[in-house]
């Protein structure tokens, strides 16, 4: 496998194309990952002298038989920028490497080994259901994990609120490559509704769009006491 450098909208100097070599190691990269089926870094220069501390632009994409992994970073010159994104490319890569091990190396539990695992683990009924603990007030409580959880739920354990712009397709699969996520939420800037692109498989993509009933809305009640607003 070889290093595919290219610029856009600059040249690269031959110089550059064998330091590229000399701090991607391909080796070293292929230890991580032993699937690598291209490394292509693309060089790219800002012409707003407004941002001259990080005009030169170095995108690092990894493909492999797993998700595509990409890295960039912007500096003052393109070796500076070169650097920061083979930083960032190896401490996803590394990343990833752990989670395969931890995955190959950890053995699932039994329901009946859990309780002895996990402190404070919730208690199965006959049905393989958490058996709920009554408490003097008469709401039942059940334990998931360390957490209590009273009545039904729904269970939230991590709750995100993000302001994002509204984006394209492309943009949106180009962001989720960007963070190495397997699907991401965004506004699609054409319909201006909530959407989400997702990975399937091999280098398949698909897209899911949310639209809003106007028949569905209207035939909602109005909510006893107005609404509140925090």
């Amino acid at each position: 496998m070889d290093i595919v450098v290219k610029g856009r909208k600059t040249e690269v100097p031959e110089r550059f194309r064998k330091h590229v070599a000399e701090k991607l190691k391909l080796e070293k990269i292929q230890k991580l990952d032993g699937k690598v089926i291209s490394l292509d870094v693309e060089v790219s220069k800002e012409p707003n002298p407004r941002q001259a501390d990080r005009c030169d632009r170095v995108e690092i994409t990894l493909r492999s038989r797993g998700p595509v992994i990409r890295a960039e970073a912007s500096a003052n010159d393109p070796y500076a920028a070169l650097d920061l994104a083979a930083e960032k490319l190896d401490a996803r890569l590394r990343k990833q490497h752990d989670k395969r091990h931890t995955r190959r190396g950890a053995r699932r539990l039994t329901a009946a080994e859990v309780p002895d695992h996990v402190p404070g683990a919730a208690t199965l009924n006959g049905n393989g259901h958490a058996a709920p603990d009554e408490q003097s007030d008469g709401v039942p409580t059940k334990k998931i994990g360390s957490l209590e959880v009273k009545g039904e739920g729904p269970l939230i354990v991590r709750e995100k609120t993000h302001v994002a712009s509204p984006m394209s397709l492309d943009q949106a699969l180009y962001e989720m490559e960007l963070v190495g996520h397997d699907f991401y939420l965004f506004v699609d800037s054409e319909t201006k509704e909530p959407s989400v692109v997702y990975r399937r498989h091999a280098y398949d993509y698909g897209v899911i769009h949310l639209s809003t009933d106007p028949m569905v809305t209207q035939a909602q009640p109005p909510a006893a006491g107005g609404t509140l607003r925090g």
